[in-house]
Protein backbone atom coordinates (compact mmCIF):
# COMPACT_ATOMS: atom_id res chain seq x y z
CA UNK A 1 0.00 0.00 0.00
CA UNK A 2 1.39 3.22 -0.80
CA UNK A 3 2.04 5.85 1.94
CA UNK A 4 -1.38 7.83 1.18
CA UNK A 5 -4.39 6.14 1.51
CA UNK A 6 -6.02 9.30 0.15
CA UNK A 7 -4.04 12.15 -1.65
CA UNK A 8 -5.83 15.17 -3.14
CA UNK A 9 -4.02 18.67 -5.03
CA UNK A 10 -5.91 21.44 -5.54
CA UNK A 11 -9.35 19.55 -5.45
CA UNK A 12 -12.08 22.54 -6.32
CA UNK A 13 -15.36 21.78 -6.53
CA UNK A 14 -17.70 24.95 -7.39
CA UNK A 15 -21.86 24.54 -7.72
CA UNK A 16 -23.51 27.36 -9.85
CA UNK A 17 -26.25 29.51 -7.61
CA UNK A 18 -28.55 32.57 -8.14
CA UNK A 19 -25.86 34.59 -6.19
CA UNK A 20 -23.25 33.16 -8.32
CA UNK A 21 -20.79 30.30 -8.38
CA UNK A 22 -20.81 28.92 -4.97
CA UNK A 23 -17.25 27.01 -3.76
CA UNK A 24 -17.81 24.33 -2.19
CA UNK A 25 -14.14 22.95 -2.27
CA UNK A 26 -11.36 25.48 -2.59
CA UNK A 27 -8.28 24.08 -3.49
CA UNK A 28 -8.16 21.12 -0.97
CA UNK A 29 -4.88 19.36 -0.33
CA UNK A 30 -5.72 16.54 1.13
CA UNK A 31 -3.12 13.70 2.41
CA UNK A 32 -4.22 10.58 4.46
CA UNK A 33 -1.62 8.24 5.60
CA UNK A 34 -1.98 4.30 5.40
CA UNK A 35 -3.04 2.81 8.56
CA UNK A 36 -5.36 3.74 11.47
CA UNK A 37 -8.32 6.36 11.70
CA UNK A 38 -8.07 9.46 10.05
CA UNK A 39 -10.16 12.46 11.01
CA UNK A 40 -12.25 14.67 8.30
CA UNK A 41 -13.60 17.21 10.55
CA UNK A 42 -15.64 20.75 9.67
CA UNK A 43 -19.25 22.45 10.43
CA UNK A 44 -21.71 21.82 8.15
CA UNK A 45 -21.26 23.23 4.67
CA UNK A 46 -18.09 22.89 4.94
CA UNK A 47 -17.19 20.72 2.32
CA UNK A 48 -16.39 17.63 3.87
CA UNK A 49 -19.36 15.33 2.01
CA UNK A 50 -18.50 17.03 -1.50
CA UNK A 51 -14.78 16.16 -0.77
CA UNK A 52 -16.32 12.43 -0.48
CA UNK A 53 -18.57 12.46 -2.95
CA UNK A 54 -15.74 13.47 -5.40
CA UNK A 55 -13.34 10.71 -4.34
CA UNK A 56 -16.23 7.96 -5.02
CA UNK A 57 -16.77 9.35 -8.49
CA UNK A 58 -20.34 10.62 -7.12
CA UNK A 59 -19.41 14.25 -8.04
CA UNK A 60 -17.29 15.62 -10.78
CA UNK A 61 -14.64 18.32 -9.61
CA UNK A 62 -14.15 21.51 -10.97
CA UNK A 63 -10.60 20.80 -10.87
CA UNK A 64 -7.56 19.08 -8.96
CA UNK A 65 -6.21 15.75 -8.68
CA UNK A 66 -7.21 12.70 -6.49
CA UNK A 67 -5.48 9.35 -5.66
CA UNK A 68 -7.03 6.54 -3.77
CA UNK A 69 -4.53 3.59 -2.84
CA UNK A 70 -2.10 5.41 -4.80
CA UNK A 71 -4.21 5.35 -8.12
CA UNK A 72 -5.63 8.46 -9.81
CA UNK A 73 -9.49 8.86 -9.66
CA UNK A 74 -11.85 9.06 -11.54
CA UNK A 75 -9.92 7.75 -14.02
CA UNK A 76 -8.98 4.45 -12.66
CA UNK A 77 -11.93 4.19 -10.21
CA UNK A 78 -12.53 0.95 -11.59
CA UNK A 79 -9.27 -0.48 -10.75
CA UNK A 80 -9.91 0.65 -7.36
CA UNK A 81 -13.02 0.32 -6.27
CA UNK A 82 -13.34 -2.98 -4.89
CA UNK A 83 -10.62 -2.28 -2.33
CA UNK A 84 -12.91 0.91 -1.08
CA UNK A 85 -15.26 1.08 1.38
CA UNK A 86 -17.62 3.57 1.90
CA UNK A 87 -20.99 4.85 3.99
CA UNK A 88 -22.19 7.86 2.38
CA UNK A 89 -25.53 7.99 3.04
CA UNK A 90 -28.51 5.47 4.58
CA UNK A 91 -28.46 1.78 2.95
CA UNK A 92 -30.66 0.19 1.28
CA UNK A 93 -31.89 -2.73 3.30
CA UNK A 94 -34.71 -5.23 3.07
CA UNK A 95 -36.64 -4.61 6.52
CA UNK A 96 -38.79 -8.04 6.48
CA UNK A 97 -35.01 -9.99 6.03
CA UNK A 98 -32.26 -10.57 8.76
CA UNK A 99 -29.36 -8.38 8.73
CA UNK A 100 -27.42 -11.49 7.78
CA UNK A 101 -29.88 -12.41 4.58
CA UNK A 102 -29.08 -8.84 3.88
CA UNK A 103 -25.81 -9.87 3.76
CA UNK A 104 -25.87 -12.73 2.03
CA UNK A 105 -27.69 -11.56 -0.88
CA UNK A 106 -25.43 -8.43 -1.07
CA UNK A 107 -22.19 -10.93 -0.70
CA UNK A 108 -24.06 -13.57 -4.08
CA UNK A 109 -24.42 -10.04 -5.93
CA UNK A 110 -20.66 -9.21 -5.62
CA UNK A 111 -19.70 -12.18 -6.19
CA UNK A 112 -17.72 -12.91 -2.99
CA UNK A 113 -18.04 -16.01 -0.56
CA UNK A 114 -20.58 -16.52 1.89
CA UNK A 115 -17.57 -16.68 4.85
CA UNK A 116 -17.38 -13.08 4.07
CA UNK A 117 -20.65 -12.33 5.91
CA UNK A 118 -19.64 -14.37 9.19
CA UNK A 119 -16.33 -12.43 9.36
CA UNK A 120 -18.07 -9.05 8.59
CA UNK A 121 -20.93 -9.75 11.25
CA UNK A 122 -18.44 -10.71 13.97
CA UNK A 123 -16.21 -7.66 13.19
CA UNK A 124 -18.77 -5.09 13.45
CA UNK A 125 -20.21 -6.89 16.77
CA UNK A 126 -23.38 -8.12 15.09
CA UNK A 127 -23.27 -11.97 16.33
CA UNK A 128 -26.11 -13.31 17.68
CA UNK A 129 -28.39 -10.38 16.32
CA UNK A 130 -27.22 -11.07 12.66
CA UNK A 131 -30.80 -13.34 12.49
CA UNK A 132 -32.94 -10.69 13.47
CA UNK A 133 -34.92 -8.96 11.03
CA UNK A 134 -33.36 -5.33 9.80
CA UNK A 135 -37.09 -3.89 10.97
CA UNK A 136 -35.92 -4.62 14.50
CA UNK A 137 -32.50 -3.17 14.42
CA UNK A 138 -32.00 0.30 16.32
CA UNK A 139 -30.48 2.69 14.71
CA UNK A 140 -26.96 1.73 15.85
CA UNK A 141 -26.87 -1.84 14.84
CA UNK A 142 -28.63 -0.49 11.24
CA UNK A 143 -25.28 1.61 11.13
CA UNK A 144 -22.95 -1.57 11.92
CA UNK A 145 -24.47 -3.92 9.42
CA UNK A 146 -24.22 -0.32 6.59
CA UNK A 147 -20.37 -0.69 7.41
CA UNK A 148 -20.28 -4.87 7.56
CA UNK A 149 -21.20 -4.31 4.09
CA UNK A 150 -18.63 -2.58 2.97
CA UNK A 151 -16.25 -5.41 4.44
CA UNK A 152 -17.65 -8.02 2.32
CA UNK A 153 -14.93 -6.81 -0.28
CA UNK A 154 -12.59 -6.95 2.67
CA UNK A 155 -11.17 -2.93 1.63
CA UNK A 156 -7.86 -1.12 2.35
CA UNK A 157 -9.82 1.82 2.51
CA UNK A 158 -13.32 2.46 4.47
CA UNK A 159 -14.77 6.06 4.54
CA UNK A 160 -17.48 6.78 6.35
CA UNK A 161 -19.63 9.89 6.41
CA UNK A 162 -21.06 11.37 9.70
CA UNK A 163 -21.79 7.56 10.81
CA UNK A 164 -22.93 8.58 14.41
CA UNK A 165 -25.41 10.90 13.18
CA UNK A 166 -28.62 10.75 15.49
CA UNK A 167 -27.48 8.32 17.11
CA UNK A 168 -27.89 7.53 20.98
CA UNK A 169 -24.84 7.11 23.08
CA UNK A 170 -25.08 3.59 23.66
CA UNK A 171 -24.99 3.58 19.78
CA UNK A 172 -22.01 5.99 19.65
CA UNK A 173 -20.22 4.13 21.91
CA UNK A 174 -20.35 0.90 19.60
CA UNK A 175 -19.93 2.82 16.02
CA UNK A 176 -16.62 4.29 18.31
CA UNK A 177 -15.60 0.81 19.06
CA UNK A 178 -16.35 -1.03 15.82
CA UNK A 179 -13.81 2.05 13.63
CA UNK A 180 -11.33 1.43 16.44
CA UNK A 181 -11.13 -2.24 15.78
CA UNK A 182 -11.52 -1.46 12.17
CA UNK A 183 -8.07 0.89 12.57
CA UNK A 184 -6.15 -1.53 14.75
CA UNK A 185 -6.59 -4.25 12.27
CA UNK A 186 -4.85 -2.14 9.67
CA UNK A 187 -7.86 -0.71 7.46
CA UNK A 188 -7.55 2.51 6.42
CA UNK A 189 -10.58 4.71 7.54
CA UNK A 190 -11.93 8.26 6.95
CA UNK A 191 -14.00 9.18 9.31
CA UNK A 192 -16.16 12.11 8.90
CA UNK A 193 -17.25 13.58 11.36
CA UNK A 194 -18.51 16.78 13.61
CA UNK A 195 -18.81 14.31 16.97
CA UNK A 196 -15.01 16.03 18.41
CA UNK A 197 -15.68 13.84 21.57
CA UNK A 198 -15.67 10.66 19.61
CA UNK A 199 -13.06 11.50 16.92
CA UNK A 200 -10.51 12.49 19.63
CA UNK A 201 -10.91 9.05 20.96
CA UNK A 202 -10.49 7.15 17.75
CA UNK A 203 -8.54 8.95 15.19
CA UNK A 204 -5.01 8.52 14.97
CA UNK A 205 -4.47 11.70 12.41
CA UNK A 206 -7.17 14.82 11.35
CA UNK A 207 -7.76 17.00 8.45
CA UNK A 208 -9.71 20.51 9.91
CA UNK A 209 -11.63 22.00 6.75
CA UNK A 210 -13.63 25.18 6.86
CA UNK A 211 -15.40 26.80 3.89
CA UNK A 212 -13.53 23.78 1.74
CA UNK A 213 -10.47 25.25 2.99
CA UNK A 214 -7.68 23.35 4.54
CA UNK A 215 -7.54 24.83 8.23
CA UNK A 216 -4.84 22.45 10.10
CA UNK A 217 -4.04 18.40 9.06
CA UNK A 218 -1.49 15.80 11.58
CA UNK A 219 -1.40 13.92 14.13
CA UNK A 220 -4.04 14.54 16.58
CA UNK A 221 -1.08 14.92 19.04
CA UNK A 222 0.31 17.36 17.13
CA UNK A 223 -2.71 19.52 16.48
CA UNK A 224 -3.13 19.17 20.23
CA UNK A 225 -0.01 20.42 20.96
CA UNK A 226 1.71 21.11 23.91
CA UNK A 227 0.89 22.84 27.03
CA UNK A 228 2.71 24.79 29.54
CA UNK A 229 -0.32 25.48 31.63
CA UNK A 230 -0.38 23.17 34.61
CA UNK A 231 -3.22 22.11 37.34
CA UNK A 232 -1.43 22.27 40.91
CA UNK A 233 -3.84 20.48 43.82
CA UNK A 234 -2.29 21.49 47.22
CA UNK A 235 -4.11 21.83 50.50
CA UNK A 236 -3.24 25.58 50.91
CA UNK A 237 -3.38 27.13 47.60
CA UNK A 238 -3.35 30.72 48.52
CA UNK A 239 0.16 29.51 50.61
CA UNK A 240 1.53 27.72 47.09
CA UNK A 241 0.57 30.73 45.23
CA UNK A 242 2.61 33.04 47.47
CA UNK A 243 5.29 31.05 47.20
CA UNK A 244 5.50 30.17 43.54
CA UNK A 245 4.51 34.48 42.63
CA UNK A 246 7.80 35.36 44.88
CA UNK A 247 9.83 32.71 42.51
CA UNK A 248 8.20 34.29 39.27
CA UNK A 249 6.19 31.89 38.59
CA UNK A 250 2.54 32.84 37.62
CA UNK A 251 -0.26 30.53 39.44
CA UNK A 252 -3.93 31.55 39.47
CA UNK A 253 -6.85 29.78 41.86
CA UNK A 254 -9.18 28.18 39.84
CA UNK A 255 -11.72 25.39 41.31
CA UNK A 256 -10.24 24.42 44.11
CA UNK A 257 -6.89 24.11 42.57
CA UNK A 258 -4.28 26.52 40.92
CA UNK A 259 -3.67 26.98 37.60
CA UNK A 260 0.13 27.40 37.00
CA UNK A 261 2.09 28.64 33.87
CA UNK A 262 5.57 27.12 33.49
CA UNK A 263 7.86 24.95 31.24
CA UNK A 264 9.30 23.76 34.00
CA UNK A 265 6.81 21.37 35.85
CA UNK A 266 9.44 20.29 38.12
CA UNK A 267 10.50 23.22 39.36
CA UNK A 268 7.16 23.86 40.66
CA UNK A 269 7.68 20.64 42.81
CA UNK A 270 11.00 21.79 44.10
CA UNK A 271 9.49 25.30 45.44
CA UNK A 272 6.74 23.90 46.70
CA UNK A 273 8.48 21.31 48.59
CA UNK A 274 11.15 23.69 49.93
CA UNK A 275 8.13 25.31 51.49
CA UNK A 276 7.05 22.60 52.88
CA UNK A 277 3.73 22.28 50.67
CA UNK A 278 3.30 18.93 48.95
CA UNK A 279 1.07 19.29 45.95
CA UNK A 280 -0.85 15.98 45.73
CA UNK A 281 -1.64 16.28 41.87
CA UNK A 282 0.15 18.21 38.90
CA UNK A 283 -1.04 17.61 35.78
CA UNK A 284 -0.58 19.86 32.52
CA UNK A 285 -4.13 21.10 30.55
CA UNK A 286 -3.89 20.25 27.28
CA UNK A 287 -6.73 21.68 24.89
CA UNK A 288 -8.98 19.00 23.60
CA UNK A 289 -9.82 18.66 19.63
CA UNK A 290 -12.93 19.91 20.44
CA UNK A 291 -11.53 23.76 21.19
CA UNK A 292 -9.08 23.47 18.53
CA UNK A 293 -11.87 22.74 15.73
CA UNK A 294 -14.07 25.86 17.54
CA UNK A 295 -10.77 28.22 17.59
CA UNK A 296 -10.46 27.33 13.67
CA UNK A 297 -13.95 27.02 13.01
CA UNK A 298 -14.97 30.73 14.27
CA UNK A 299 -16.00 32.08 11.56
CA UNK A 300 -17.21 29.40 9.29
CA UNK A 301 -20.71 30.11 10.52
CA UNK A 302 -20.78 32.81 7.41
CA UNK A 303 -21.36 30.36 5.09
CA UNK A 304 -19.18 29.68 2.14
CA UNK A 305 -17.66 32.28 -0.35
CA UNK A 306 -19.12 32.61 -3.86
CA UNK A 307 -16.40 32.89 -6.10
CA UNK A 308 -17.01 36.66 -6.37
CA UNK A 309 -16.36 36.87 -2.51
CA UNK A 310 -13.43 34.97 -2.89
CA UNK A 311 -12.26 37.19 -5.35
CA UNK A 312 -12.72 40.42 -3.30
Amino acid sequence: MPDLAIETQGLRKEFRTRRGLRVAVADLDLAVPAGGVHGFLGPNGSGKTTTIRMLLGLARPTRGTMRLLGHPVPEQLPDVVDRVGAVVESPKFSPNLSGRQNLLLLARSIDVPDSRVDAAVETVGLTGRDRDRYRAYSLGMKQRLAIAATLLKDPALLILDEPTNGLDPAGIREIRETIRGLGEAGVTVLLSSHILAEVQQVCTSATIVGHGRLLASGTVEDLLGSSTTHRVVVPDPAAASAVLAAAGVPATAADGALRVETDDPAAVTRLLAAADIWLTELVPLRPDLESIFLQLTADDTLGSPTVEEEAR
